[in-house]
């Protein structure tokens, strides 16, 4: 069954109005909220699900060192529709990085311990270790930063029966050099962070390419610009290379693009309920 979500951040999701923004998700016919940079505030999540009703919710992803594996079970335990996207961060982010696929190991022998099955997490897993590990030991991988092309050569090293479920960068403007100017500003971090350098070259970019702010080929290939059709034709690449649902990531709009999301479920929900 293909997933059709919005992907969104924490701090946005805490901003005044953001539960009838998080209800419009829901009622627009998305079937899924993912909520990046959680951290250890997990209220922001309960928020989430007590604005909705039916729709799956979860962390996208939630680093790992932020929240002890014991913790997080008792907090799952007593929810539904929650599925755990786990991740590991970056070394420049976590004081004490190291091992991080060990790491991760030891976290989901936790998680096994205290009774959270793999059916109900995800890893953001890009490469192939962590892949592989998202294939053996959880429902699948939520990748972030991709192109199509990758999401085909993930699908082939996740197999047939993990879930993909590729986040897919939006700016909702016609206007190509300040469409590009906002891409590249959201990208900026991105090209500071040697986990997501590594991850870009194994997909053909060149030094060049990820040199700040980042070539006119690196923008176009990770984000798109333009209308709901120019974001319709990028989300059936992602489709067709293998992933299983995409998870709607509107860049430049704050705090929460409500429009935006209803322009897009026009434009790829079948009956969705819009203005």
């Amino acid at each position: 069954m293909t997933s059709m979500g919005v992907f969104t951040s924490a701090p946005r999701l805490r901003a005044a109005g953001a539960a009838e923004a998080v209800a419009a998700v829901e009622a627009l016919g998305y079937d899924a909220l993912w909520v990046a940079n959680v951290k250890d505030d997990l209220a922001v999540l309960d928020q989430a699900l007590a604005a909705t009703q039916h729709i799956t919710v979860g962390p996208a992803v939630l680093s790992i060192w932020s929240v002890p594996a014991q913790d997080l079970a008792r907090w799952w335990r007593s929810r539904r529709r929650i599925v755990l996207g786990l991740g590991v961060s970056h070394a420049p982010l976590v004081s004490g990085y190291a091992k991080p696929l060990e790491t991760m190991k030891r976290y989901l022998d936790e998680l096994d311990a205290a009774g959270v099955p793999a059916s109900a997490r995800a890893l953001g897993a890009n490469g192939p270790k962590m892949l592989a590990l998202a294939a053996a030991r959880s429902s699948g991988a939520l990748t972030y930063l991709v192109t199509p092309d990758r999401t085909a050569a993930h699908r082939a090293e996740l197999g047939a029966s993990a879930r993909l479920v590729p986040e897919v960068k939006i700016v909702l403007d016609d206007d190509v050099d300040r469409a590009r100017a906002t891409a590249r500003e959201h990208l900026s971090v991105y090209l500071t962070l040697p986990n997501y350098l590594g991850n870009l070259r194994r997909m053909g970019f060149s030094d060049e390419d990820l040199q700040p702010p980042g070539s006119d080929r690196l923008i176009e290939s990770l984000v798109v610009r333009g209308d709901e059709a120019a974001a319709r034709v990028r989300v059936q690449e992602h489709l067709d290379a293998g992933a299983d649902g995409v998870a709607l990531h509107v860049v430049g709009e704050q705090p929460l693009p409500v429009d935006a999301w209803e322009r897009l479920a026009a434009a790829l929900l079948p009956g969705a309920v819009t203005a």
